[in-house]
């Protein structure tokens, strides 16, 4: 499957996989996050080239296409967005191929990705190596961090919001964080899930006890790459 804002992009890649004739086809080309996600629950694709990562097809889209499924990420990015590879890495993708790349690299990243191998720089895979040596270490200082880094920029943003004003309505939330009512419920709906809180109280507990209260160290930065569904309110 093809991920890519721009429809052209998306025809120009797909040309190019169809071009390996028997070896892979495209089971899925679309331009949003929502597009993918839903397109997952019908098809089954082994390899998904998430080729433009800005906008709501940003890091943050890699956690939750991995959620949703089994297939392995390969991330399509711009020479100059070097700091991209080793966070696209971090959050879950299995490899990172330079849009500039030739199409035989291309293909060829795709294969070694859908082989269960990772596609990535020897520097790149190196400073990757140490970065999550460092999340191990804080990972055993703090049990909760792989619950907080669960959560996405926004839902860090809200849970921000929701402690430093204890008394604030989801509407007033909803306000200060530029987004519908609806939407910031759903926000909450969420987190609850991925802390594992069941309202806005013990939410308010829970951020002022890890940190969350708009004033985040170093050990609750979001690195992992799972993610769940709730419907709780």
């Amino acid at each position: 499957m093809i991920v890519h804002r721009y429809r052209s992009v998306l025809w120009g890649l797909e040309r190019l996989v169809e071009s390996a004739k028997s070896s892979m086809h495209v089971v899925g080309a679309v331009t949003t996050l929502a597009e993918a996600l839903a397109c997952l629950e019908t098809a089954q694709p082994d390899v998904i080239l998430l080729a433009h990562i800005d906008d709501e097809l940003g890091l943050d889209a890699i956690p939750r296409i991995a959620a949703t499924s089994q297939a392995k990420i390969l991330v399509f990015i711009g020479t100059r967005e070097e700091t991209l590879r080793e966070a696209a890495i971090l959050k879950g993708a299995r490899g990172v191929v330079e849009k500039e790349a030739a199409p035989e690299t291309i293909l060829k990243a795709i294969r070694k990705v859908h082989e269960g191998e990772v596609w990535l720089s020897h520097a790149a895979a190196g400073r990757v190596f140490v970065e999550l040596s460092r999340q191990l270490a804080d990972q055993a200082a703090n049990p909760e961090l792989p619950k907080i880094s669960l959560l996405t920029a926004k839902e860090r943003e809200a849970v921000a919001i929701a402690a430093a004003n204890p008394g604030a309505t989801a509407r007033e939330i909803a306000e200060k964080l530029h987004v519908s009512e609806h939407t910031m419920r759903n926000h909450l709906n969420a987190i609850y899930e991925k802390l594992g809180v069941g309202n806005r109280v013990e939410l308010y507990v829970y951020a002022r006890k890890h940190g969350l209260n708009g004033r985040p160290t170093d050990q609750d930065e979001p690195r992992t790459h799972n993610g769940s569904k709730s419907d709780r309110r």
